[in-house]
């Protein structure tokens, strides 16, 4: 889903759209794919012990183009990124919490409470100093970030993988619970 008129946000108008407010993520079941990118685009992240995050686009012919391939690597241990990019593989909340993916692990009946905690927490600072911090630390100038180029590059990767019959293959096999047949075409 886009933002009309905002349609260069990206996934869910939210991992391409620079604002100095924290936002937080709060993570409930599987992150896979887009969930896994919507928690890379955010400053903080809570999530239930049962989480599950995860880029398995590979596996479908494609690659995490919602910023998950260039965030991953910058948030993580690159050899640890690259073993999930490569391999789709997920990771528990356990291993993101160790990993530093994330900020805090807890109990599923308590993810949004926890967030909304954290929330607080940094609510009770200065608007200004905040918003300013978040800034310095993302390299965001004139609500641009740090990132464009990266963002240039996953563009133009995105539209020839698109279009490629391994590409179609995967969602085919998908849908049909089959293990893709991959012509390299």
């Amino acid at each position: 889903i886009l933002a009309p008129g905002h349609e260069d946000w990206n996934l869910a108008g939210y991992v391409r759209h620079p604002i100095s407010k924290p936002t937080i993520a709060a993570v409930n079941g599987f992150a896979l794919g887009g969930g896994t990118e919507l928690v890379l685009a955010s400053d903080l992240a809570v999530a239930a012990e049962t989480a599950t995050f995860g880029l398995p686009e590979v596996a479908r012919g494609l690659f995490a183009a919602a910023g998950g391939a260039f965030r991953l690597p910058e948030q993580l241990p690159r050899k640890v990124a690259m073993e999930m990019i490569l391999t789709g593989e997920p990771i528990t909340a356990a291993r993101a919490l160790e990993l530093g993916l994330i900020n805090r692990v807890v109990p599923a009946a308590e993810v949004l409470d926890a967030a909304l905690a954290l929330a607080g927490r940094i609510a009770e600072n200065a608007p200004l100093a905040v918003q300013a911090s978040k800034r310095v630390a993302l390299g965001m100038i004139d609500g641009k970030l740090a990132d464009d180029d990266a963002w240039d590059q996953s563009n133009r990767e995105i539209m020839t993988v698109a279009v490629t019959e391994d590409m179609r293959e995967g969602a085919i096999a998908f849908a049909q619970k089959r293990k893709p047949n991959w012509q390299a075409r």
